[in-house]
């Protein structure tokens, strides 16, 4: 592995923790005999062509300091190459660096895990999903969730979390479920009445909520959560248990497997990795081994 490195900072991840993590993950990486080329992008389009610049130039890894968003974009980059990935996840979700079992806000610990592993040479590769060319790592979301991000991307106040809050009070009080068709590796085809449909390569989105708690990122497949036709009740009762996972053990709830989905339903947005992908139908496929990660 050479000895070129590239580290691509938001600074702004986590309330301004990515400009702070990133003097420590620099001064890891350089004491690991590593020389360290930095990008910071005017925006996300200009990150994601500094970072495919990067890759198609020669670097050995991308070293991403960021959250969910940040890692998002080096997928783009990074997906089906032989270059690694590195994650410093100083984000407010941190869903894909959970996955991957790796530090959450605290990034000299990571720093010394992304440097171990470059100068071990120790990376896994595990899988991806992919919608139309776009990459993700964590959870593909549709129905009652990706509504609650449209309407708080449509919200100028308040700001940060709080305003997707108020948003999911709305689409709870708005919200009734959707005629999905749900077809799995081009063959059985479900058509159900659901209030959300996840796919899941990773088990976390939104900050640890186990929507696709049984997914496993080298298996190949997706865990696909299907919530069924609930109402406002069932749904305030078997939301919170999200966070267990333990939501999939209510008979609303089916888990079904497969290494290609596709969704079908009317006025619903899908989201990858919490970037919005566009309206359904949308069909997805688990990539097995499409990207290197460096870590435990």
């Amino acid at each position: 592995m050479t000895s070129e490195i590239t580290l691509i900072i938001n600074p702004a991840a986590g309330r301004g923790r990515g400009a702070h993590a990133a003097q420590p993950t620099a001064s890891a990486l350089r004491a690991a005999g590593f020389s360290v080329r930095t990008i910071l992008g005017e925006d996300a389009v200009d990150a994601l062509r500094r970072a495919t610049e990067a890759v198609e130039g020669g670097t050995s890894a991308l070293i991403v300091v960021g959250g969910d968003g940040m890692a998002s974009l080096a997928l783009q980059a990074v997906a089906g190459t032989r270059t690694s990935l590195g994650l410093i996840a100083v984000g407010t979700g941190n869903d894909f660096a959970r996955a991957l079992g790796l530090p959450v806000r605290d990034p000299a610990a990571a720093g010394r895990i992304v440097a171990e592993s470059l100068k071990e040479e120790r990376v896994r590769d595990i899988d991806l999903g992919r919608v139309d060319g776009t990459w993700f790592g964590t959870v593909l979301a549709s129905g009652f969730d990706s509504r609650v991000n449209d309407r708080g991307n449509r919200m100028r106040l308040p700001a940060g979390r709080f305003k997707y809050d108020l948003a999911m009070v709305a689409e709870l009080a708005a919200f009734r479920p959707v005629p999905y068709k749900i077809t799995l590796d081009g063959g059985v085809v479900h058509e159900v009445e659901a209030t959300l449909v996840a796919v899941g390569n990773g088990s976390s989105y939104g900050g640890g909520m186990k929507i696709c708690a049984g997914a496993d990122l080298s298996d190949g497949l997706f865990d696909i959560t299907v919530v069924g036709d609930c109402s406002r009740r069932t749904l305030l009762r078997v939301f919170p248990q999200v966070y267990k996972g333990t939501h999939l053990d209510h008979p609303k709830v089916t888990v079904h497997r497969a290494a290609r989905v596709e969704l079908v339903a009317e006025g619903i947005t899908g989201y990858a990795d919490g970037e919005r992908l566009g309206a359904l139908p949308l069909a997805a496929e688990c990539v097995a081994g499409a990207v290197r990660i460096l870590g435990p």
